[in-house]
């Protein structure tokens, strides 16, 4: 969930250049990340840890990053979980804020999270050169991996793949949530 905090004004290229801890930058006012659980935290690592090791073994490059600032069209944003290629981290690895959406987001739903606004949230990173995102559904058991083209729903026995970013990639849904 996301809770509108009291700040001064506070501009998105301010949040380019140095984006506050646990904000995120939304409708033009800076707003505070809320809502996570050690549930939330346990599936952030997951993701991190299996996505990481996939890249290593498979060569593929890149790194995987957490709550990591971005900036959408109209947004500052912070993924829960997010992947960079070799190209995007050569690139702006130095940068406060990476100027785009990472190729690979997944953001994990808290029990106050409002569905809608994922699915916002979803499109507003593909809308801002985000190949893939993952949606994840802790309480439901779910995964929903949203493309351009597609959207697909993975549930309890299910393997959940990467249908773009990390060709290849597999994971039981069951041993991702754990």
């Amino acid at each position: 969930m996301v809770m509108t905090t009291e700040t001064e004004q506070f501009t998105l290229d301010e949040f380019m250049k140095n984006p506050p801890e646990n904000m995120e930058w939304v409708d033009e006012k800076l707003v505070e990340k809320t809502g996570m659980t050690l549930r939330h935290s346990e599936i952030q690592a997951n993701l991190v840890w299996y996505w990481r090791t996939y890249i290593n073994q498979s060569e593929k490059g890149g790194k995987v990053y957490v709550e990591m600032p971005c900036r959408t069209q109209k947004q500052g944003r912070r993924p829960d979980v997010s992947y960079l290629t070799p190209e995007l981290l050569e690139r702006y690895r130095n940068e406060p804020t990476l100027p785009q959406s990472p190729p690979l987001v997944a953001e994990i739903a808290s029990p106050t999270d409002v569905a809608e606004e994922l699915f916002a949230k979803a499109q507003e990173y593909l809308d801002s050169s985000c190949q893939e995102v993952w949606l994840v559904f802790p309480e439901g058991r779910r995964i929903l991996i949203v493309t351009e083209n597609q959207t697909l729903a993975f549930q309890s026995g299910d393997t959940v793949s990467s249908q773009v970013v990390l060709e290849g990639f597999k994971i039981t849904l069951d041993e991702l949530l754990g």
